[in-house]
């Protein structure tokens, strides 16, 4: 029987990880039946070819990848606000650059701010937002007339625009304003198209995400890819492979690029029936391209769209506030139900202790406290076990050869002593999805990047290492020193381990002595934050059993 609760608990371990790994949130939704516009299908337009408006000229074929060519007369127009530093180009209009003054690359203070914009000038445009007519004709952005040189936000001056006006040759003219906040990330945007022309013109308005991804993520947990707001649902659009692309269409309440622990987001004023296609660009760069719906312009017509545009990190208050459930970008797979709620605890004790590391040991009690009675059961029961090895050792010897008749004297004696063999297991189990919620939350929440806790630990995302070595270590990875604080939980692995009654099994214990050593080199890379909770888990579990063993029977 204890080889089958050990078989139980293993098992439903490897379920867990199976499923929290494979069967998550859905990665991406069945199209729904609808009439996909021709610029999309790469079918020519039923009607002749209307004039192109700048910023979304560029048709939906494998050209987009080519870059593009130099654009003449283009002003940049730097936005200041206290929150970040963004340069804006009248070529588009686009943002080539977009640096977050309150995060920075590094846990050194001199080190470059985060710019969301992670490609060159000549790879192409990071957001462009504007309406297009289906025409391929020509490939450069736009050059627009603005108002402003440059933009200062701050308390005094609490919302200021930047307005892009332009006019084509064929009639069309276009009007972009963006309206930026000193207090949030979020950046209001309104375009209006009016047709001066004689003749209708069909098109749609159309956004466009480009993105390189990193080359290593920074969070554990860290999803990097586009992410949407599909009726109502989540959905992570995986594109990997080099020239794949996924279409998915229905009403669609934002798009996002994810990156590590920031995002970009479009959010339309009013979700609509609307078409997202993702793209991996042969190039390595991801392209996400957000439709909605046909519309005509009549002659002297004007039609407009508003967006809410989000540049900043996947910080769920940040996202909270912002509102249209952006907040659902932060996604812990199926553990969601517990890992958002111990994440706003976890905040909670941070914004009266100001340290994250003293918040995770404060979060790790409350934990325990709550499932007190349960574990202080598992470990009675483990003790009446142990009372009863003994006997059931003699009861092994004595039927060795009659299977049927031992398991019937081995429930017998559990039955006289009243004792579950399984009481010990239970328990254990029903904390594990609170386990995996509290591993996703440590392992990919922004909240602990280049989070300090004390002494050498300056960063509870990064793994914890005392001196920086010249040389590699096996099984570590980089930066290369002492994990202190992994040893420190080995080593309290090792004594909880100590103090639990053996198995009768002298091989089963044996392998349960192996598990801290196990463990020790799977944490050896897990985010210091995640080793710091699940040493302060042992210390307290230790103090628990000592009670237990103390306490006369």
């Amino acid at each position: 029987m204890d080889k089958r609760t050990l078989l139980a608990f293993i098992l439903s371990f490897i379920i867990l990880v199976g499923w929290s790994l494979y069967f998550g949130p859905k990665q991406e939704q069945a199209p729904v039946k609808q009439d996909i516009p021709a610029h999309v299908s790469g079918q020519e337009p039923a009607a002749g070819p209307a004039p192109a408006v700048g910023p979304v000229s560029e048709s939906f074929s494998a050209s987009s990848e080519l870059p593009p060519p130099a654009v003449p007369n283009e002003k940049e127009i730097e936005i200041d606000t206290p929150l970040y530093r963004a340069v804006f180009s009248n070529a588009g209009p686009t943002i080539r650059s977009f640096k977050l003054k309150k995060y920075r690359e590094t846990t050194d203070p001199a080190s470059p701010l985060i710019d969301l914009v992670s490609l060159k000038k000549e790879m192409g445009d990071f957001l462009l937002i504007g309406f297009d007519n289906h025409s391929a004709g020509k490939k450069e952005n736009m050059v627009f007339q603005v108002d402003e040189d440059a933009i200062h936000v701050d308390p005094d001056s609490p919302a200021k625009d930047l307005v892009f006006k332009g006019t084509t040759p064929e009639g069309l003219t276009v009007v972009q304003t963006f309206r930026f906040y000193w207090d949030r990330y979020q950046i209001d945007f309104h375009i209006d198209v009016t047709n001066a022309s004689q003749t209708p013109v069909e098109g749609v308005f159309k956004g466009n995400l480009k993105a390189m991804p990193p080359a290593d993520k920074g969070g554990y947990y860290s999803y990097v890819g586009f992410a949407l707001l599909l009726e109502n649902s989540l959905e992570e659009v995986k594109v990997e492979d080099p020239s794949e692309e996924k279409t998915l269409m229905g009403p669609l309440g934002w798009v996002a690029y994810e990156d590590n622990y920031f995002m970009t987001a479009i959010v339309p004023d009013v979700p609509v029936e609307g078409t997202f296609i993702g793209r991996h660009l042969a190039s390595g760069i991801l392209e996400g391209i957000y439709l909605q719906p046909t519309v005509s312009i009549s002659p002297s017509g004007t039609i407009s769209s508003g967006y809410e545009l989000y540049l900043g990190p996947r910080d769920l208050g940040i996202l909270k506030d912002f509102g249209k459930d952006l907040d659902r970008a932060i996604n812990f797979g199926w553990t969601n139900i517990i890992a958002k709620p111990l994440l706003y605890v976890l905040r909670f004790f941070n914004g009266y202790i100001q340290n994250y590391g003293v918040s995770i040991i404060l979060l790790t009690i409350l934990v325990k406290i709550l499932f007190w009675p349960l574990t202080h059961k598992s470990y009675k029961s483990m003790k009446e076990m142990q009372k009863l090895q003994p006997r059931m050792m003699k009861l092994r010897e004595k039927y060795k050869n009659d299977k049927q008749k031992l398991n019937q004297e081995m429930m017998a004696l559990y039955k006289t002593y009243k004792v579950n063999p399984m009481g010990g297991c239970l328990p254990m189990i029903v904390q594990i999805p609170v386990f995996f919620a509290l591993f996703r939350v440590l392992g990919g929440c922004i909240e602990l990047r280049h989070a300090p806790f004390a002494l050498w630990i300056n960063d509870l995302s990064a793994p914890d290492r005392l001196f920086h070595f010249p040389f590699q270590i096996p099984f570590m990875a980089p930066p290369y020193g002492i994990p202190v604080l992994t040893l420190l939980m080995g080593a309290s692995m090792f004594i909880q381990q100590k103090m639990t009654p053996t198995p009768g099994d002298p091989a089963q214990a044996k392998i349960m002595l192996f598990l801290p050593i196990i463990f020790t080199f799977m944490f050896i890379n897990f985010p210091s934050g995640l080793v710091l909770y699940w040493l302060v888990n042992n210390v307290i579990s230790i103090g628990q059993q000592y009670r237990i063993h103390k306490k006369p029977a």
